[in-house]
């Protein structure tokens, strides 16, 4: 089945030739979740083609997993006949190279993973086939996958609409049994890598496409948001003629040791004139972790200063995981709390601003509380910037030139995630 799936996307390709020129970059939408006890965020992608139509299927986004995995079932036999197997995807031998390197170096980590073995075949199949580790995101759990050969779809796009056009790419994933995904949101069975690692979905891509990730999570639980794959451009509604690179500001992206993820330099923290110093700590970035998680002696001096300058704003009960909390009705814009906006001073001094709509969290109908978490005094990484904060800002990961392009929100500009055309041509 894998090789006709090919098959069709290139035939696919052809017949919608018209658009294949001046699609420099691929599409697809992201649907925010609050079915999980905090925030997460899926991509929608085209993944096998039964009776001549696509099946879709929604991943979480993991900027920083080793690879993709879902709920899917190993079958060689689908490598080789006409069987209609949806779910089903060719394996890999662990005798195969990609085998030994997932394992060795691609790896999930965790200690509540036990050691694999090769005891796993399939009937018909002469090889072991070759199992991996991983682990959800969401609890924590570790349980074993079978590493494959799969097939994966996006629309183009010229940057305002997406294409009929389908462009393949052809990773190796790895199928979970169906108990892994019992915490995720509803129809969310898998979790796709868009990390730096080798075998997360970016490379895998082909030039233009493989060089640049743009981000764009969506506050709006009616409505998508988007990431594409390539260089643009990039337009929104209802500013149709305004190219999103321009509003971009750039920051060199970072390497940490055994991470595939990104992490940024971050110098101090700016509120209302007061700074913190946290130069000495790393910034990673999470589209799992829901909000922002500082280091214990970052957050109390965040919480303090913040506390100082919003005296004259009532008070609330704390609501877990906050500490600080304000009267705030919920009739009100998302924009409209009067509380000083934040930044993010970057070690080569460039500003991130963090605007009241992604500093404050609306929690009750009259309660917003300051949407950043206390990760205790040994956490890693002073700071970890987490998806509510990256909310309705434009981020783009420059892969070639390692730097991180970043917008602020986009309110301000009167647009957000939830503004691209996703009307097919």
């Amino acid at each position: 089945m894998l090789f006709h799936l090919r098959l069709i996307i290139i035939l696919l390709a052809f017949i919608s030739h018209e658009h294949e020129a001046i699609a420099n970059t691929y599409v697809a939408p992201i649907t925010k979740h609050t079915d999980t006890p905090t925030p997460l965020y899926s991509i929608q992608i085209m993944s096998a083609w039964v009776n001549a139509h696509f099946l879709h299927k929604n991943f979480l986004i993991d900027i920083d997993a080793p690879f993709t995995w879902y709920d899917c079932i190993v079958d060689w036999n689908s490598l080789y006949t006409n069987n209609i197997c949806p779910s089903c995807t060719g394996p890999v031998s662990c005798q195969e190279y990609q085998c030994t390197v997932v394992r060795t170096s691609y790896s999930y980590e965790t200690p509540s993973c036990l050691p694999v073995t090769n005891t796993s075949t399939l009937p018909g199949w002469g090889d072991c086939t070759c199992p991996v580790n991983v682990v959800n995101p969401i609890n924590g759990t570790c349980g074993q996958a079978l590493l494959n050969y799969d097939t994966f779809a996006f629309n183009g796009t010229d940057g305002r609409n997406s294409f009929q056009d389908f462009f393949g790419v052809y990773p190796n994933a790895a199928c979970a049994p169906s108990s892994m995904f019992e915490s995720f949101p509803a129809n969310v069975s898998g979790v796709m890598a868009f990390s730096t690692s080798q075998y997360a979905i970016p490379a895998y891509l082909f030039q233009p496409f493989n060089t640049t990730l743009a981000l764009c999570l969506p506050s709006s639980l009616s409505a998508n948001g988007v990431m594409f794959f390539g260089i643009g451009p990039y337009y929104f509604h209802p500013n149709s003629d305004v190219d999103l690179r321009s509003l971009l500001s750039y920051t060199p992206l970072l390497k940490y040791p055994d991470s595939f993820g990104y992490f940024i330099g971050v110098k101090s923290i700016l509120v209302k004139g007061r700074s913190i110093d946290v130069s000495n700590s790393t910034t990673k970035l999470s589209t799992i972790e829901a909000y922002t998680i500082l280091r214990s002696d970052i957050y109390k001096q965040l919480v303090h200063i913040f506390s100082v300058a919003t005296m004259g704003i009532l008070r609330a009960r704390p609501v877990a995981p906050f500490d600080l909390c304000l009267k705030h009705r919920i009739g009100h814009s998302r924009v409209s709390l009067q509380v000083p906006s934040m930044v993010l001073r970057l070690e080569d001094g460039k500003k991130w601003r963090i605007s009241s709509s992604n500093s404050m969290k609306q929690v009750t109908k009259d309660v917003a509380c300051l949407a950043f978490v206390d990760g205790g005094a040994t956490s890693e990484h002073g700071i970890v910037i987490g998806a509510f904060q990256m909310e309705d800002n434009f981020l783009m990961f420059d892969l070639v030139n390692s730097s991180l392009g970043f917008s602020s929100s986009l309110l301000r500009n009167k647009t957000s995630c939830a503004n691209f055309n996703f009307t097919r041509y």
